[in-house]
């Protein structure tokens, strides 16, 4: 929530590791990295892409991540590309 998302940039809030919040954090951490990885630090290029409707998915990833099952697919894909590279 913007709420909780706000106390831990205030430092008062912190998630514990291991827990599920973590463990999505996690999850979420290494999407962004994987896409990094693949688009560098193009940031507009990143922005189409989560946008952008995928033949793989049938829908843009940004719709995808909003869930657990949605965050792990576009994981395994973005693993998976990386590895053709």
């Amino acid at each position: 929530s913007p709420a909780t998302i706000s106390r831990m940039a205030n430092g008062e809030y912190a998630l514990d590791e291991g827990a599920k919040p973590w463990e999505f954090a996690a999850l979420f951490v290494r999407m962004f990295r994987s896409l990094d990885a693949l688009v560098g630090s193009n940031a507009e290029q990143a922005r189409v892409w989560l946008r952008s409707t995928n033949r793989a998915f049938g829908a843009p990833p940004k719709k995808l991540i909003v869930n657990t099952e949605g965050l792990v697919r576009v994981v395994h894909y973005l693993d998976s590309a990386r590895g053709l590279n």
